[in-house]
């Protein structure tokens, strides 16, 4: 089975940074799907963070727009998330998502798309 595994994740004070990575087990490219982050809190609000599509296009949502950076690496089959100016409402468990298209809605995701167990992001003040 195709799976997503998360790394990077850890605990930082807010302004810092960190770099979120994800990669695939063989036999899919992320550079002919789409790919994105989601971050579920505590609460169990799961929420579209960030995505790249098949073409190169970005989308970020309006809460890290101009702080976090979503990219691709092909050679390493690899998507990353490069978070700056990390703020403590950016805590929570970023979970990669990969696919013909992503959704906004996690569970949808869950079920339509490749899915990833999670990396957790903690943001002191």
């Amino acid at each position: 089975d195709l799976q997503l595994a998360e790394s990077g994740g850890g605990s930082v004070q807010a302004g810092g940074s960190l770099r979120l990575s994800c990669s695939v087990s063989a036999g899919f490219t992320f550079h002919t799907h789409a790919a994105g982050w989601y971050r579920q809190t505590s609460g169990n609000e799961c929420k579209f963070i960030a995505r790249i599509r098949s073409d190169a296009s970005v989308e970020y949502d309006d809460s890290v727009q101009g702080r976090f950076t979503i990219s691709r690496d092909r050679a390493k089959n690899t998507v990353s998330l490069q978070m700056n100016n990390l703020k403590p409402e950016d805590t929570g468990v970023y979970h990669c998502a990969a696919g013909g298209r992503l959704w906004n809605n996690c569970d949808v995701n869950r079920k339509e798309n490749l899915w990833g167990q999670g990396t957790q992001v903690t943001v002191s003040s």
